[in-house]
This record gives C-alpha cells, sequence and structure tokens, in this order.
C-alpha cells in the first residue's frame, strides 16, 4: 500500500511538471507578440513562414545570432525560414544592399556571420560599396562584379520590396521575427534572445494547428 501511495504521488507531481511546462509554453497577444494587421501574404500558403528582421550594425542582432543559428538550422520541415535586412535610413540600405549582393553572388551562406563578426568583434567600418567589396573579395568576388551587382536592377527591386514588407510589418526596431506574415515578435516584448524563440515556437504551432 506505501509502495502504491508513493507511486501515486510521484504521479501527482510528474502530471503536475507537465501541466507547468505547457503553462509556460503559453503567451499572450498584446504582451508577448502583436498581430499584424492586416496579416500580410507569404511565399507559399501552404507552409509557414518565418522572418527575421535585421540589421548588420545592430549589437542585438549581433548577440542574437548565436541563438538563433541553431534554431534556423533545426526548423521543422514544413516552416520556411527567412532573413529581410531592414531599411530604414541610408546605411542601413548599403547593409541591405550588401545582403541580396552576396545572396546572387551565392556567398550569403559562407559571409553571414563573418560580416556581423568584422564589424562587431574587429570594429571594422563597412559603410560605402568599396569596404564591402574588398571585405566579400574574401570569398573569392571580383570587386568590380560586386559593385556591379550591388547597383543592379535586382538588387534595387529587393531593397524596394523589403522597405515595403518591413512598413507593412509594423517593424520598428531590430531584431524582430514574424510568423507567418500575422504576428510580430519583438526583443522589448519578448525580453530575452531565447524568449523570441520560445514565441516563434508557440506561434508556429498556432498556425500549424490552423491548417
Amino acid at each position: 500500500m506505501r509502495k502504491l501511495l508513493m507511486l501515486a504521488v510521484a504521479l501527482m507531481v510528474s502530471y503536475s511538471g507537465i501541466v507547468l511546462s505547457q503553462d509556460a509554453a503559453e503567451f499572450d497577444e498584446g504582451i508577448d507578440y502583436e498581430v499584424i494587421k492586416p496579416a500580410q501574404p507569404t511565399d507559399d500558403s501552404s507552409r509557414i513562414e518565418v522572418v527575421e528582421i535585421f540589421w548588420y550594425g545592430c549589437p542585438h542582432c549581433y548577440h542574437f545570432e548565436p541563438a538563433l543559428g541553431p534554431w534556423v538550422n533545426g526548423v521543422p520541415k514544413d516552416v520556411d525560414f527567412y532573413r529581410l535586412p531592414a531599411v530604414f535610413n541610408p546605411l542601413w540600405e548599403v547593409h541591405a544592399r550588401a545582403y541580396f549582393t552576396a545572396d546572387i553572388l551565392n556567398v550569403l551562406e559562407k559571409s553571414h556571420d563573418a560580416l556581423f563578426h568584422a564589424m562587431h568583434a574587429e570594429h571594422e567600418t563597412m559603410n560605402d560599396v568599396d569596404k564591402l567589396a574588398a571585405f566579400y573579395a574574401k570569398y573569392g568576388i571580383d570587386q568590380n562584379l560586386f559593385k556591379k551587382t550591388y547597383e543592379s536592377f535586382v538588387v534595387n527591386t529587393r531593397v524596394s520590396r523589403t522597405k515595403d514588407m518591413v512598413q507593412r510589418y509594423g517593424v520598428k526596431g531590430v531584431p524582430a521575427l514574424v510568423v507567418n506574415g500575422k504576428y510580430l515578435i519583438t526583443g522589448p516584448m519578448a525580453k530575452s534572445y531565447e524568449n523570441m524563440l520560445l514565441i516563434t515556437e508557440y506561434l508556429v504551432e498556432k498556425e500549424r494547428k490552423a491548417q
């Protein structure tokens, strides 16, 4: 009898722990995240989209990367992850153009973290196309090709689109995360980088159930 009683108590404690864990995973609209109104279209309505809004010059974005990187590597198969460089002034546009140029020239995966590191850990100034062209030359990109692509119609179009989308999302600071064009997660609301990802997972599951 005593053994049965102890087992019952253990099960109750275990069950309580599960309930607490589930409660801890609940987040509230207007407190932990914002609803984007109206909701914005995604690239593929049959999938769940997560977008990071960032700026290379932002120290908070730089410190977010060590938490975000492993999370991105483990995203579920039904989730698409994208990055979108915010453009709030001319300097931010310089870095947004660098991001899109690196993507077009197929060196983004190798250079993304490195550019953050160069700017924040090594304190290198990357505020014009010449300095950026020299940086990307380390990845085998001809500097003239980099500059030509940087000023290309394709990059102009992407910059224009990112300006529009960031405004539509209602983003006012970075880093920020947008889930399925419907929910905006910001650092001040989430209170920590880890919480930003927990809220993102909560909203991804919310969208998964809705589908």
